[in-house]
Formats: C-alpha cells, structure tokens, sequence
C-alpha cells in the first residue's frame, strides 16, 4: 500500500493544539468495511516536495500571480442592505470566501441560500428543496468552505477529502466542481472531481499525489477509487448529496450508502442534501443519515410560472418538425436547448436542424464524454446556439443567456418537465418554453397539470 503524503500546514485562525486534541479525543473510532484492510499511515515527504513535476490539467484554478498579490478589503465589496434581501456580508463568511463572492459578482442570497445558509453555516444539518437554477450548489459549497477555514487541522494526508460532494451524472459533477473553484478561488483550498468517462489514471495521481480538501465525484467512479484504496473518507468532516432523488431514480442509492458508510457516522460529520424534489424513498434514507436537519422548502412555482412563457401547442407528430423551423426562425433564441425523450430522435433532429442551415450540437448518454464537455463549452460560449439534448442536459446544466427550451415530445415524469423549463428563466430573466403535444404525448398532460397545480392552456398553431 502507498504511504500518504503529509502536509503540515499553519494558519492565523486554527484552533490551539490543546483544543484540537480535546476536539480529537471526542471522535470515535469509525467502523471500517469488512473488505476494506487497515491503511498504512506511515508519514511520507511533504506535500510541498511531492507537488514538484508537471501539473496536472485538471489542476483547480489559481488567481494570476499578480492578482494574489493585489490588495483587498471587505471595504472593497459594498453592498447597500435592502429590506427583505440577505446580503453574504450579513452571513458572517470569512474575507476570503467573500472576496470569491465577489470576484463572481454575487451580491444578495438567493432564498433557498439565505433559509439554508444560517442554519448550515453553524453547523447543523440541513435538508434543501428548491427548483434548479436557484442557487443550491453555493449554498453547500459556501457552508464546506466556512467549515473547513474555521477549523483547520495541523496535518494532512493525501487521499483524504475533508468535503465531499455526491451528484449523479458527470455533467452535474463537473459544474458542482467549477463553481467550487470559482468561490475557492482566493481562500487555498483545493478542489478535485473524479467522474466516469474521464482519464482514471489522471485523476487517480490526483487523490494520491495531492491533499484534497474537496472533493467532487459521481458515485460509480467514487466506489471504484474505494476499492483500489486511492480515497479515504473516514476524515470528512461535511457531506453533501446533491439531487438525492435522481441518484435513487439511477439505481445508485447502493453505492450511495456504501458511501455514506464509509464516512463518519452521523452527529460526527454535517450533512446537506439539496435537490429540487425528494421522494418518498429519499425521505426514509435522510433520516438514517441526519441528525434533527433543518428542512427548506422553496416553492416550485416561482421557476414554472413566474419566470417562463409556456406556450404548448397542439399538433399531429408529422407537424412537429416544421414547427420547430418556424420557431426558430420566428423567435431567432439567444441560446434554445430542444429536448427529446429518446437519444435516436435527438440524434436525428440535430443532423435534421444542421441540413436545414441551423447551426445545433447534440448532447446524450451516447455521446462520450469530452465531446460533451466540448459541446457544453461551445454552447456557453454562444460558438452554437441550438443544443438537442435528452434529459441528461435537464439538471444541473448552468448555461446563462438560455432564452428558449424546446420539448420536442413532453416527458413522461412531471419533475423532468420541471428541469428541462428551468434551463430558462434563471437569475430573474425571462423565458420562453415551447411544447409540442400530439397524440402521443397528450396522456401525461394530466399528471403534468396535478405536478404544477395549474391548467395548461393548449392552443393551435396559427398556420
């Protein structure tokens, strides 16, 4: 077995040694799993002389030498205080977090942020229902950031994450790690995502090579770095599973408690679950894994109906294709996502689009990995303004300036209607969600109409 790396580090705010070892003599001796060997905690070289080499790529971002070097002061973040609007100054976080803050241009919370963070930031668990687009990832990242700067150990070991986040796909994942760098920017932390589809080896020499303070993974490749003995979670110290629901949808609850287990038992770490919907199933496993949890709930409404323009349309399926023409010749979308319920149609309609002058990409499961990240690169950058996607692009995707969402076919649960809509509408913009409803899709319309607790008018087309 490997011995772990050791980094000594030193802070103006760690606790004194006497009280970190009082607050170490309280923590009981986690069972490890019947499969899982004793590890060797052998000291090795420091971290420092272990970083020398070549960088990894998917190293997280550092500020430019010079802007470290740049003065900055609380002062230099004003915000006016606005009566029924929570500021992040009112939150006590530290400078370094809010210089993040501000480096993003966040100046007021979000109301799933200022009914969760409070609670969260003191410490207790917290449960968080809220629609997508609607800050749920800043809220837990901002509680693990204040956590592991309030509290910094004098020694660490490589392969032992002090955070971990769980979502259920890649994509997700991946946007959960880039907004972590993004408010870690300025406080020293780091931040690793391991998901499937990626170089193993790469992000392998990542856990094994470097101290991780936060890592981000989707269950599967998580579970495999367990097994070779490449990550230890017996020292987290915050616990996040984010869209708990959906990862119950994908048949990965298994993993997800093998995972949980392997942590500190609850009441010795804190944990956040956020997801836009929690199921009866979910319910039961949140009170196996929290201990008296705060719960936020944020109505649905303010995302479906206040903020989107849903206009369905009643047409036979033959019509749909030149529906989509003329929407899209008519409402010229800043950016528009089309979604499809089967990777076959997708495919179809983006070679469809393409032939007919629109310039589209495709994103679903059958498309790898990095071409997705490429696709989703582009995308944001407005290089293409029409993606066709399957329902893989329906949460967690965070792409400004999505003016349009197309369904191509309505889906068959509720929730995923929810998810593909709430890609527009987002950071109190205005959006339009065009459906197409034909015969085939009219029987969900019913559910749909019980989920969102309004009649959906239908109408058609003016030819």
């Amino acid at each position: 077995m490997f011995k772990r790396l050791l980094r000594r580090t030193e802070a103006n705010n760690s606790p004194s040694p006497a009280n970190k070892a009082a607050s170490r003599s309280q923590k009981k001796a986690h069972p490890k799993e019947d499969n899982q060997p004793a590890r060797d905690h052998h000291k090795a070289a420091p971290h420092a002389q272990a970083s020398k080499g070549k960088p990894r790529k998917n190293k997280p971002k550092r500020p430019a030498r010079d802007e470290r070097q740049e003065s900055w002061s609380l002062s230099d973040f004003q915000v006016e205080a606005v009566p029924g609007k929570v500021r992040f100054h009112d939150l006590g976080l530290p400078d370094s977090v809010m210089r993040g803050i501000h480096k993003l241009g966040f100046e007021y919370c979000t109301p799933i942020q200022a009914e969760s963070l409070p609670a969260a930031l003191r410490g207790r668990d917290t449960i968080g229902q809220a629609q997508t687009g609607t800050g749920k990832s800043a809220a837990f990242i901002l509680t693990i950031l204040n956590q592991l700067l309030t509290e910094q150990p004098k020694e660490r070991y490589a392969s032992e994450p002090r955070a971990l986040i769980v979502a259920p796909t890649r994509e997700l994942a991946m946007q959960i790690g880039k907004d972590a760098e993004g408010l870690a920017r300025y406080t020293g932390m780091t931040v690793h995502t391991i998901v499937g589809g990626m170089n193993y080896e790469e992000q392998r020499k990542g856990l094994r090579d470097e101290v991780v303070d936060i890592l981000v993974a989707t269950p599967g490749r998580l579970i495999d770095f367990m097994r070779s003995q490449d990550v230890f979670l017996d020292q987290v110290e915050v616990l996040v599973l984010d869209e708990a629901d959906r990862m119950l949808d994908m048949g990965f609850i298994p993993d997800v408690r093998r995972i949980v287990r392997s942590t500190p038992p609850k009441g010795e770490r804190q944990t956040l679950l956020y997801s836009a919907t929690f199921n009866y199933d979910v319910r039961i496993l949140i009170d196996q894994w929290t201990v008296n949890p705060l719960k936020v709930i944020i109505e649905p409404e303010q995302v479906t109906t206040d903020r989107v323009d849903q206009r369905l349309y009643l047409v036979s399926e033959s019509e749909k294709f030149g529906m989509l023409l003329r929407t899209l010749d008519e409402e010229k979308p800043e950016r528009a996502i089309i979604f499809a319920n089967r990777r076959d149609l997708t495919r179809n309609l983006c070679d469809k689009l393409n032939k007919k002058g629109h310039k589209a990409l495709l994103l679903s499961g059958e498309v790898s990995q990095q071409k997705r990240i490429k696709t989703l690169e582009r995308f944001r950058d407005g290089d293409v303004t029409i993606m066709v996607a399957t329902d893989v692009a329906g949460r967690g995707i965070h792409v400004e300036g999505v003016s349009h969402v197309v369904n191509y076919t309505l889906p068959e649960d509720p929730e995923d209607y929810v998810h593909r809509i709430g890609r527009t509408g987002r950071a109190g913009a205005k959006g339009v969600s065009v459906s197409f409803v034909s015969e085939d899709d009219a029987f969900v319309l019913p559910d749909l109409e019980k989920y969102l607790n309004q009649k959906l008018t239908l109408t058609y087309p003016e030819y």
